[in-house]
């Protein structure tokens, strides 16, 4: 672990109520895109869900529902609890964090969940924040936004504000890249990601994408990386906040690379993300809960801890947890 001198980062901006953001974020895109062609290829190939034969392993999923309340977290400790996909419930200073609640059984345009949430909502502890890393549909969904009370602090992509004060959230704050608002002590990094965020068909990059870094002064810090692909942002991260502990990581709707390679880390570039944001541990995320894509549904799993041992990290540090697990991080 890195002592808290080591750790400081500049103080935050305060951002501003209602800001006018550009009409859009294509500038932002570190790869093009996915046009008519490629959409149709991918209809062509099948490659859209996994072969049939590999269905056979979703009841070998990772599954362990938490029985009771998340763990809490004393000074100085972060818990993580796994809901599912890139669903974590984090208590970090005192605070209740989810990170990109989908709560659904499903979500539009893909078949429902294959493991059930890892955390009954009525287990949860009253939620004081949640963050969100853009607005696909299995990031942001409605029903389960739905579920919170809109006093609630919301942290937010630049451009997706509106989504929520149109539902009624009254503290919502919108953030561009490299900008952070404080709540309760606890510091909200909005970070940059490989991705795109669409809600319709005619709101392509309206709002920003990307991830978010949470720090207590007294404790551990946290990476979640929401939704990306491989690339230069990971080092970027890990120079903007050193002694980062532990980062939630996608590996899983990756296949077909051609198609996906922008915008989804695999399992060995998700351990190469960990390796250049220089964080202590790995909590692999964003599988094992919707089918989205290709790939076997437990090949994610098989491939990441093979990655991990070829690249001879301790293996104490990979925290591949079942949906619904739990780890109590202390600094």
């Amino acid at each position: 672990m890195t002592d808290q001198s080591q750790r400081t980062v500049a103080a935050p901006r305060p951002p501003a109520e209602h800001r006018v953001w550009p009409r859009s974020f294509t500038d932002r895109l570190t790869h093009p895109l996915p046009g008519v062609r490629d959409l149709v290829r991918v209809v062509r190939e099948c490659a859209v869900r996994p072969p049939a034969h590999t269905l056979k392993e979703v009841p070998l999923l990772p599954v362990e529902p938490q029985p009771g309340t998340v763990p809490s977290a004393g000074p100085g400790t972060i818990s993580v609890t796994w809901a599912g996909h890139a669903s974590w419930v984090v208590r970090i200073g005192g605070l209740t964090v989810l990170t990109d609640p989908v709560w659904s059984r499903r979500i539009p345009g893909t078949p429902a969940r294959i493991t059930q949430v890892g955390v009954p909502w009525s287990a949860l502890p009253p939620v004081d924040a949640v963050v969100i890393s853009h607005n696909h549909y299995d990031h942001l969904d409605a029903p389960t936004v739905k579920r919170l009370p809109r006093d609630t602090a919301l942290f937010v992509p630049a451009g997706l504000a509106v989504w929520f004060r149109r539902r009624g959230f009254t503290r919502v704050t919108e953030l561009d890249w490299w900008e952070a608002a404080e709540l309760g002590g606890v510091r909200f990094d909005f970070v940059p990601a490989h991705h795109w965020s669409r809600r319709t068909l005619t709101d392509a990059c309206r709002s920003l994408w990307g991830g978010w870094v949470l720090s207590d002064a007294a404790g551990p810090r946290i990476y979640f990386a929401g939704d990306t692909g491989y690339g230069r942002f990971f080092r970027e991260i890990g120079r903007a906040h050193p002694g980062i502990d532990l980062a939630l990581l996608p590996i899983g709707a990756y296949a077909p690379r051609w198609m996906l390679r922008a915008v989804h880390t695999d399992p060995e570039e998700a351990v190469q993300a960990f390796l250049d944001v220089g964080a202590a541990a790995m909590a692999p995320m964003h599988w094992a809960t919707f089918l989205l894509s290709s790939e076997p549904p437990l090949e994610p799993l098989r491939r990441v801890r093979a990655a991990w041992s070829a690249a001879g990290l301790s293996r104490g540090a990979l925290w591949d947890l079942p949906v619904g697990g739990s780890r109590v991080l202390a600094h």
